[in-house]
């Protein structure tokens, strides 16, 4: 036993001495621990494998009854809107974009005609010519707000990592610097930075490897009241050969407010860059790595759950007041009296994780739909990078639902030819992805689980989320914050 614990350690002692990719420390771990888990993991798991939803958590407990003017099938998930707000919006308002082109094109003529705000939330901001003309359309749109002959409400808010966007001598940073210093009152960039990465640690980990100690990883782009929900960062090759799934909701304000406080409230708990490359915090909060990190837990998990719970509460007000009120209008009448909108019949919830705060909700969430997840149900996960979590990969192998798994092929890992110790990351992940599968067929299960791997010439693909179809009714997570 001690010789077997001892492997682990020793594989990541040696990790540290050598070079490599953001997540090589990370992943090569979990790797290494699947290895010397495996000798045993099927004896174990076998007498357990038909309990694993009973052993998973519950379904959170509705609150208030099913809804009979809702459309069809809505109350079988309104479970969630008692952990976070719950959107109706027409289908009409929703568009699926296909191409990262299409993506950076609609990116700038949304900002270029953007009146009262621009919110972005990424992972990062790349130092290349596609990302400099972004940059170069918001400067352009706050300088036509100055010259207007009104006084602008125009304010643009960014939130990025702080290690991540901190990486090398021309970064993030300095490519927002100069919108910072020209437009001081109208430009906010926060750089969000992990409570988990501080003190010896955070001066010993060399740059790129403190990324795996904790990153923001919210991508969400938001112009007045339209919203794109993506996994794709602000980066060239998201924008030119990078598969990602992008969302775009228009005409939405109840999502666009309630997205733009999301923003404001992790900013308000990240440090904030000044116009000469410094950062300092807001006042009277306390500092992630330098202050208490339990107080400064506590305190960014009040300022993310009040926008969670207000929003939430808000929600479920105007659905009560939509679809229970004792003098329902007709669509001719709101129309008549100026307030058309077309009858919901698209629901979206956002599904926010943030572990270091204690919140846990995509976590939920996602776990408690595998689990329930019915015979006739179909489960659609996609993921660039397979590594399924043994929790989600007993629910998978436990419950009856069929199951398609689309994942990136080595060819189309972004790891693939990478130089030195990285360039085995894909190699790693087709193993772990024929270890899952050896275990579905050792169970019989192929033609319930079925996996595939995305490939195309010259591209990567990054593409992450779930969806499902139920018996009479659709349902799909578009994002997963």
């Amino acid at each position: 036993m001690a010789a077997a614990a001892a492997g682990p350690v020793f594989w990541r002692r040696l990790l540290g001495l050598l070079p490599g990719r953001p997540g090589l420390a990370a992943l090569l771990g979990r790797l290494s621990d699947r290895l010397h888990r495996n000798r045993d993991r099927r004896s174990r798991r076998s007498p357990w494998l038909l309990l694993a939803p009973l052993l998973s958590p519950p379904v959170p407990q509705i609150t208030s009854p099913p809804c009979c003017l809702c459309p069809e099938g809505v109350h079988r998930f309104q479970w969630i809107r008692n952990l976070v707000p719950e959107f109706g919006v027409s289908s009409s308002h929703v568009k699926v974009l296909s191409s990262p082109a299409e993506f950076f094109e609609l990116m700038k003529v949304q900002i270029k005609t953007a009146k009262r705000r621009v919110v972005m939330a990424s992972l990062y901001l790349g130092t290349g010519p596609l990302e400099q003309e972004l940059v170069d359309c918001i400067e352009s749109s706050l300088e036509r707000s100055l010259q207007a002959n009104f006084s602008s409400d125009l304010k643009v808010s960014i939130l990025l990592d702080f290690t991540r966007g901190s990486r090398g001598r021309k970064n993030s940073r300095t490519m927002l610097l100069p919108l910072l210093r020209r437009f001081p009152e109208q430009v906010r960039v926060s750089l969000f930075h992990t409570p988990n990465l501080r003190g010896l640690l955070r001066l010993l980990i060399p740059e790129r490897f403190n990324e795996t100690i904790g990153l923001q990883h919210i991508k969400v782009y938001l112009f007045d009241n339209n919203v794109i929900l993506s996994g794709a960062n602000l980066s060239d090759s998201y924008f030119t050969n990078r598969q990602d799934r992008y969302v775009f909701l228009q005409d939405c304000p109840e999502i666009a407010d309630f997205f733009t406080e999301l923003v404001n409230a992790v900013g308000d708990v990240s440090l904030q860059l000044q116009g000469d490359d410094t950062v300092q915090m807001v006042e009277g909060m306390v500092h992630p790595y330098k202050g208490d990190q339990t107080a400064y837990c506590e305190a960014a998990n009040k300022r993310v759950m009040d926008v969670i719970n207000t929003a939430r509460t808000r929600q479920q007000l105007l659905h009560a007041q939509t679809f229970h009120s004792d003098s329902l209008l007709t669509q001719e009448d709101a129309a008549a009296a100026g307030d058309w909108r077309p009858v919901p019949d698209t629901w979206i919830y956002p599904l926010i994780q943030m572990k270091p705060f204690e919140i846990k909700i995509d976590e939920i969430v996602t776990e408690t739909l595998l689990t329930e997840a019915e015979r006739d149900a179909k489960i659609y996960l996609t993921t660039g990078y397979f590594n399924l979590t043994q929790a989600y990969m007993d629910l998978v192998l436990g419950t009856r639902a069929e199951y398609h798994i689309l994942l990136a092929s080595p060819e189309v890992n972004g790891f693939f030819g990478a130089k030195g110790v990285a360039g085995a990351i894909p190699a790693a992940y087709v193993h772990i992805e024929r270890q899952f599968y050896s275990e579905v067929c050792s169970l019989g299960q192929q033609d319930r689980v079925q996996l595939q791997e995305y490939w195309r010439s010259g591209w990567t693909f990054h593409a992450k989320g779930t969806g499902a179809t139920l018996p009479k009714v659709r349902f799909g997570v578009l994002s997963h914050l």
